[in-house]
């Protein structure tokens, strides 16, 4: 397990991102996008718009989880008796 690296690797060896098929694929990919883009100027562009979406549910997910969390800790009695009942019946259906 201790294997220690000899440093045999040459310039032959590493591949850089612009030789390989999906960087030329995603140069592909963002030529296409680009070219919609110019048909359509107020359009946002695909990735622009998957980030931006990303960063939503993000947001959503952490408002939901604060949310939770203080209701938790505002009943956590109330809290734990759900749970307890859930995993009961979990467990009695993955038990069938």
């Amino acid at each position: 397990m201790t294997e220690s690296y000899a440093g045999t690797t040459t310039i032959e060896d590493i591949e850089t991102d612009a030789d390989t098929p999906t960087a030329a694929l995603d140069r592909a990919a963002d030529a296409i996008l680009a070219r919609d883009d110019a048909r359509r100027p107020g359009a946002r562009p695909l990735r622009q718009a998957v980030r931006e979406d990303a960063a939503q549910a993000r947001d959503w997910g952490r408002h939901r989880a604060e949310s939770l969390r203080a209701t938790v800790e505002a009943e956590p009695v109330k809290a734990t008796l759900y749970a307890l009942g859930i995993g009961v019946v979990i467990g009695l259906l993955a038990a069938r």
